[in-house]
């Protein structure tokens, strides 16, 4: 079994995957604070949760954009399953023709996410990430990552509302439909602007991508905000939980 890890600001999502199939997928809060031992054991019970024997693990990659908690999680999983952890970075093959800037500043998650899409959908294609940021890519009909928009995503800007003004709550983002736009209360207001406010956002995102690129493209959707928002949007797209993951997988395979 090949473990792979994707530690984002909020959640840490973590596969496993025998013979390149997912057997099994978990989320757990990233946790700033804790030590590495702490993180072993929150590995180990999850892997004992599944049924999993730590020595089943051949290997592990991990992405990261938190490098705090990456130098505590890697030492952690290299402990309890005894192989070393492959992190994505600079000097990795990825298979990516990274068409930016700079291409050394892609976010791990990012090269993931492109590598998911490129190794497992039609191209070109356009992801959509909806977690603690809101990030849309693109990836050519060549496979080269040609950049991407990043924005506050919608936990962020509930804080960011209750935090920034007298008068407005704290709201908890959940699933439950929108049946108006034009909310009645505050709470509602609230709602709407977020959610549907991101649904807008993602629904130009796509148009203007699919305009720059020339060309109608496969959209995927991840993260955890993407099957809140997809109902919203006027625009279909694919929800694949675990894009990120699969690309951690081709990523391993092209370096083990």
């Amino acid at each position: 079994m090949i473990l792979t890890i994707d530690v984002g600001n909020t959640n840490i999502v973590i596969g496993g995957f025998d013979d390149d199939k997912l057997t099994f997928q978990s989320r757990i809060s990233t946790e700033h604070f804790y030590m590495e031992d702490q993180y072993a054991v929150a590995f180990a019970d999850i892997l004992r949760l599944y049924g999993i024997n730590a020595s089943d693990i051949q290997g592990a990659v991990l992405s990261s954009v938190v490098p705090p908690v990456t130098v505590q999680i890697k030492p952690a999983v290299e402990k309890i399953c005894g192989c070393k952890v492959m992190t994505i970075g600079p000097g990795l093959k990825t298979g990516l023709n990274i068409k930016i800037d700079e291409p050394a500043s892609l976010g791990a998650d990012m090269a993931a996410a492109a590598v998911g899409a490129k190794e497992n959908y039609p191209l070109p294609a356009v992801v959509i990430d909806l977690g603690t940021a809101t990030k849309v890519l693109a990836v050519d009909k060549s496979g080269a990552f040609i950049g991407g928009i990043i924005a506050p995503g919608i936990k962020i800007s509930a804080e960011a509302l209750a935090d920034k003004t007298a008068a407005l709550p704290l709201i908890s983002i959940s699933s439950e439909p929108i049946p108006h736009v034009i909310g009645k209360n505050t709470i509602d207001c609230m709602r709407s602007g977020l959610l549907y406010g991101n649904a807008f956002m993602i629904d130009g995102m796509i148009e203007s991508f699919e305009r720059e690129i020339g060309e109608k493209c496969t959209v995927i959707a991840t993260g955890g905000f993407s099957s809140v928002i997809k109902p919203l949007c006027r625009n279909d797209f694919i929800l694949d939980d675990s894009l990120i993951l699969k690309g951690l997988l081709a990523v391993y395979n092209k370096n083990k």
